[in-house]
């Protein structure tokens, strides 16, 4: 039995997992987005739909149910196991469309929202992949779902007008529950087998673990980023579209001709830093560098929103850097947290994502109708500086190595695999028994290697 350093791309199972769940999201938030071009102009032919209060409620309700029952979902699935947990919330949001859809009244459509939106499973999917990927390879992971929703979102503005003319808003709502139901059958038969401690539903999660993640200060720094980065987000699209139909002349039925583009290419312009980053070990770097690129693009909005072809130069830088950082940072949560609470992590993560998307909606509606278009972009500029200054003191875990060792091509390697994470020092663990080979990450520091040889000599 040897022990050497270790580099490798992403194994089969993290490539399934990672593109398995990535389209998984894409699924579900296909069916999300295909509402939101076309509702408000549906809402008019509904019983009570003539009022704009009760339909911004209609739209807005699936996020705060949403907020609301993402921690429960992420200590549910660190407690049950995320596949349970995922396919539970998939079935309430199918519920929820077809409640939606076999109504004629606005209040029967804010219920069916309502229950859709109690289908959180934003965070057993991204502590699903943290399970299942390399630290090395979790952010590319992250990417790949980032870049499902950033695409699927692109493909909605153009499907959403052509399919509301041919099957109607009532068939769209059955789309997105019948969407709902093959990702079901994905997550069951495409998704890989979760490690045997994530599905034992005897396990308990660590006590206080919510408590824990709450006064954890690395946490909260990267809390406060996605929190901050989706503010700026719902803030600038309160301008941006208008500003493309008032200075480009582009109706909004045109306006996916900007969007699609822009998104794929922020996707091919965002992935070599990004690959760079991880394999080089520079994701700090990488990571404050895309803050400063969105604070620099803030401050040309702010100068020249008006100019048409600047605003899609600035969209494009806009949407590179978020994207960035929309894959850096549930990777940063999943290192930073303990194994056993991911789920919990990720949870209040995404309740703080899902906060900052109120606030930059209500934010930037008020600000624009009271101080005028630019004061926008100045508090996004003052929000982004704000966090950057809490940013530039973070620290990304430290750093690990590679170990990899002879093991018996018949042992288990499920139960090797549960064994070696639990030992003092031990990130991660990949048995690959094909080549009787246990590939371990470890931190030197405070690696045992004696407990280690001597789990894989009693497992042998």
């Amino acid at each position: 039995m040897t022990s050497r350093s270790y580099s490798a791309g992403m194994s089969s199972l993290e490539l399934r997992g990672s593109l398995s769940l990535a389209s998984l999201f894409a699924l579900r938030m296909l069916g999300l987005f295909l509402i939101l071009p076309v509702f408000a102009v549906h809402a008019r032919h509904l019983t009570g739909g003539d009022s704009q209060t009760l339909v911004g409620v209609a739209l807005g309700i699936y996020g705060l149910t949403q907020g609301i029952l993402q921690i429960p979902y992420g200590m549910a699935s660190d407690r049950y196991g995320r596949k349970r947990v995922i396919v539970i919330g998939l079935l309430l949001f199918a519920l929820g469309s077809f409640v939606a859809a076999w109504t004629s009244d606005i209040h029967a459509v804010i219920l069916g929202r309502a229950i859709q939106g109690t289908g959180a499973i934003a965070a057993p999917v991204t502590a699903f992949i943290a399970d299942i990927t390399r630290e090395e390879h979790r952010t590319k992971a992250m990417a790949m779902v980032g870049g499902s929703i950033g695409l699927t979102f692109a493909v909605s503005l153009v499907a959403a007008p052509a399919l509301y003319r041919s099957i109607g808003m009532d068939g769209i709502f059955e789309l997105t529950g019948a969407l709902s139901l093959a990702a079901i059958w994905m997550t069951l038969a495409v998704v890989p087998a979760e490690p045997r401690s994530a599905g034992d539903s005897t396990r308990r999660v660590q006590r206080g673990a919510l408590g824990e993640v709450l006064r954890n200060t690395e946490q909260l720094r990267l809390n406060l980023g996605i929190f901050s980065l989706h503010v700026v987000q719902m803030a600038i699209f309160v301008v941006i579209p208008v500003a493309l139909v008032r200075y480009g002349g582009l109706a909004v039925s045109e306006h996916w001709k900007i969007y699609l583009p822009v998104v794929l290419g922020s996707f091919a312009l965002m992935m070599p830093p990004l690959v760079q980053a991880e394999r080089r070990g520079r994701m700090k770097f990488l990571f404050l560098a895309a803050i400063v690129l969105l604070l620099a693009v803030e401050l040309g909005f702010a100068v020249c929103y008006t100019n048409f072809a600047m605003a899609i130069a600035l969209l494009l830088a806009f949407f590179v850097a978020f994207n960035i950082l929309e894959a850096s940072l549930p990777s940063l949560v999943s290192r930073v947290a303990p194994p056993a609470s991911r789920g919990t992590a990720l949870g209040v993560y995404n309740t703080t994502q899902a906060l900052g998307l109120f606030v930059g909606g209500a934010a930037g509606g008020w600000l624009a109708k009271n101080f005028g278009d630019p004061a926008v972009f100045v508090f996004g500029f003052a929000v982004i500086a704000l966090w950057l200054g809490v940013a530039s003191g973070m620290r990304v875990p430290g750093e690990t190595v590679e170990r990899a060792y002879r093991v018996s091509p018949r042992l288990d390697p499920t139960g090797l695999r549960e064994r070696l994470v639990r030992s003092r020092g031990v990130r991660e663990a990949v048995i690959v028994p094909e080549q009787g080979i246990a590939r371990l990450k470890v931190y030197p520091e405070s690696f045992d290697e004696r407990a280690v040889r001597e789990i894989i000599e009693g497992e042998s």
